[in-house]
Order: structure tokens, then C-alpha cells, then sequence
């Protein structure tokens, strides 16, 4: 698609510096900086939030998870 944009002197003169240099058509390096900006954007928002849910209960037992043979003796009570 053919599309006419207006861009400061000074962004369009590195602009094509930048794709000589990457050895790209003017074109390609718009495209690929717009992708990644629009990619960037997606990132920012945030896909999945974790709700923690508070509940009441009793304390665990106090047992040192380093003793197995402790560990087990909690196990078994349960």
C-alpha cells in the first residue's frame, strides 16, 4: 500500500542513512521500526494478572523440612 507521510527533515535523513548502512530499502526499515514499536506496545500490557486469595486457617506446624524424619511425623498426624 502506497501511503504519503510527513517527517522531520532530521528523522527522514537518518532514517536513510540507517537503511543504506543495513543495506535495506527505506520501505523495509519503516516497516521493521513500526513493527517493533507496535510489538512494544502489545508488551506493555499486561496479559495475565495473578489475584492472590486470602483465607483464614490454622498456623502450619512448626517442624524444621530439613529433618525428614520430623517432616514425615507432620505427614502422618494429617
Amino acid at each position: 500500500m502506497k501511503t504519503t507521510l510527513n517527517l522531520n527533515d532530521e528523522i527522514l535523513r537518518r532514517a536513510k542513512m540507517r537503511a543504506a548502512h543495513e543495506g535495506i530499502s527505506l520501505t523495509r526499515f519503516v516497516e521493521d521500526a513500526l513493527r517493533t514499536k507496535l510489538m512494544d506496545d502489545r508488551r506493555k500490557d499486561p496479559a495475565f494478572k495473578l489475584e492472590l486469595k486470602t483465607v483464614q486457617g490454622d498456623a502450619p506446624p512448626k517442624v524444621d523440612i530439613s529433618d525428614r524424619e520430623a517432616l514425615y511425623d507432620v505427614l502422618d498426624r494429617s
